[in-house]
């Protein structure tokens, strides 16, 4: 177009030309701010949207599931009617729903028992007629699971209604985690009554202290110290059982059980109806709960009055039995279990050759053996560290009476007495027994002279000891009656030796008549001899002897040469 037409067009009527580029520009700042609104709407819906989707996202991830009665906007006529349902994907799985999000209520219901429906759909109906929540637990039919259903209004901030939401939770872990805990909690409690009732009923005062030596249980036992009190009042108060010297019978024991960690012990003294008893307290520390922080101590109170008496009475008849040791002739002394000379008697003393101030220091038995030694008065020995090393050992190994033979090197012979003694250790007893040895000798040495004298006699001989039985034979008597040694030799009695003969004699009845006769005469204390026909071949006169020590001697002596 030509230019010079648009210039002669503005300059014939310029104000129409100013109002239409007015026009124009209004009408491109009209554009530019719809254009703007535009952009903000779209980003404030998407906004909405991406919101809307996070929380419906967020509603899906729950782990509960949801069912939700979805109401429209308050204008229309009957919202009721346009209300709409929504079922979670959550609650689609927990209850394994066929049609999964598509599922209606009535496809809920269905997976409940018929009792549990009809509460259920009661408890759904006075929600969305009144709004009133509730929250309940049922169980499941098919999977036994237990499910708490939770019913809430949602309204908006002007009031108006959105939506009633039925929020459905598994709660059969918890169910059973509580089941387990109750079962577990009632176990326990039956254990801690038992062990309750086994600390009430034993015989003896039982106690607990905490970090801070208060008492803070006691059994029955314990209460009875205490006059008018009961378990919990001592036990809120922390009272202590006062002894005969007014203070805690065990405070001052705990102390010191604590700052040790070892267990403690002590007698003391405490009035039990108006009665003073003599008991024994023990204090027992421990880590609480293993908590190396946190140290308790257990304690108890033990009645030993009768033990106490006893020990009384032991001791005296220690000490009386101790001054009849000491009187007697026989060389005495006690060792303890230490080792250590608690008694002797002046014979012990005399024997030894001992110093009294040595033996007041109350020296140890090994002491006593290398004192001993150094006097010659220990037998010879080639290895005395071995002799002494086995008499110590004796503390440890002698458990009853035991006997042996000391051979002295002066000559003389001890036989020692050795046995535990009560108290712990060993009593020793020493009595020389020399001549006693000498005498036995000697008499074994004449007896011995004697059987060889009567043995080379040519008459036969018997003697029968006071049980009545063989005690000696000779040769001269087995070669007259031609008798079996091993028989004699078993110590037959005198009937028996008799019966022996009977084949020199007469037989049958007679037999018997003769042997009454010949047990008669040579039993008979006033006969001293009688004549036998022995055989066929002669005579024999039996001579019979009493002897001093009661045994009786027979010997036969032929009167006409034998055949």
């Amino acid at each position: 177009m030509d230019p010079e037409l648009f210039r002669n067009m503005y300059d014939a009527a310029p104000e129409l030309w100013y109002g239409i580029g007015s026009v124009f520009v209004l009408l491109f700042v009209c554009i530019v701010i719809l254009m703007f609104a535009l952009l903000r709407l779209k980003q404030k819906n998407y906004f909405l949207r991406r919101d809307r989707e996070r929380y419906a996202e967020t509603l899906y991830a729950s782990h509960d599931g949801y069912f939700a009665f979805i109401y429209p906007d308050e204008k229309i006529n009957d919202p009721r009617k346009n209300v709409t349902e929504r079922c979670s994907r959550r609650l689609a799985v927990l209850l394994g729903l066929e049609k999964g999000v598509k599922s209606d209520f009535n496809d809920i219901l269905k997976n409940f028992y018929k009792d549990d429906v009809k509460r259920i759909s009661k408890y759904v109906g006075l929600l969305k007629e009144e709004g009133v929540s509730f929250e309940d637990c049922f169980l499941l039919k098919k999977a036994n699971r237990h499910i708490r259903l939770e019913g809430a209004r949602i309204n908006g901030a002007d009031g108006s209604v959105y939506c009633d939401m039925i929020w459905f939770r598994d709660i059969s872990f918890a169910i059973n985690r509580i089941k387990l805990l109750e079962e577990t909690k009632d176990s326990s409690d039956k254990k801690l009554l038992l062990l309750q009732d086994l600390l009430d009923n034993l015989p003896f005062a039982v106690w607990l202290r905490d970090f801070h030596l208060d008492i803070v249980y006691c059994n029955k036992k314990f209460a009875e110290f205490i006059p008018d009190k009961n378990k919990d009042e001592i036990m809120t108060e922390h009272m202590e059982i006062i002894g005969t010297n007014g203070e805690s019978i065990s405070r001052n024991l705990a102390t010191r059980a604590h700052s040790t960690n070892r267990q403690t012990k002590a007698s003391v003294g405490a009035v039990v109806k108006g009665e003073r008893i003599v008991m024994e307290a023990f204090e027992t520390p421990f880590y609480a709960e293993q908590n190396l922080e946190s140290t308790y101590s257990a304690g108890c109170l033990i009645d030993i009055n009768e033990l106490d008496q006893l020990r009384r009475n032991l001791k005296r008849y220690q000490a009386a039995q101790l001054e009849i040791l000491g009187a007697l002739g026989t060389a005495f002394a006690v060792f303890d279990q230490n080792m250590v000379l608690n008694f002797y008697n002046q014979p012990f003393v005399n024997l030894w050759q001992l110093d009294v101030s040595q033996l007041e220091n109350k020296p140890t038995y090994a002491s006593f053996l290398d004192s001993v030694r150094e006097k010659r008065l220990l037998p010879e020995t080639p290895d005395y560290k071995a002799f002494r090393q086995s008499e110590i050992k004796a503390f440890s190994q002698i458990i009853g009476p035991t006997s042996d033979l000391l051979h002295l090197p002066d000559g003389k012979t001890l036989r020692r007495m050795r046995a535990p003694y009560p108290m712990g250790g060993i009593v020793f007893a020493y009595e020389d027994i020399s001549d006693r040895l000498a005498a036995t000798s000697a008499y074994n040495a004449l007896m011995s002279i004697q059987n060889e004298i009567l043995a080379g006699l040519f008459d036969a001989v018997l003697i029968f000891g006071t049980n009545g039985r063989l005690s000696f034979f000779n040769d001269a008597y087995v070669r007259l009656w031609k008798a079996d040694k091993t028989f004699l030799a078993g110590e037959p009695s005198f009937d028996e030796v008799l019966d022996s003969q009977s084949s020199f004699f007469a037989s049958g009845k007679e037999w018997e008549k003769l042997k009454m006769g010949i047990s008669a005469n040579i039993l008979n204390m006033a006969s001293k001899t009688m004549t036998l026909k022995h055989g066929t071949d002669g005579n024999l006169r039996l001579n019979v002897a009493h002897l001093s020590d009661g045994s009786l001697m027979i010997v036969y002596q032929p009167t006409e040469k034998l055949s």
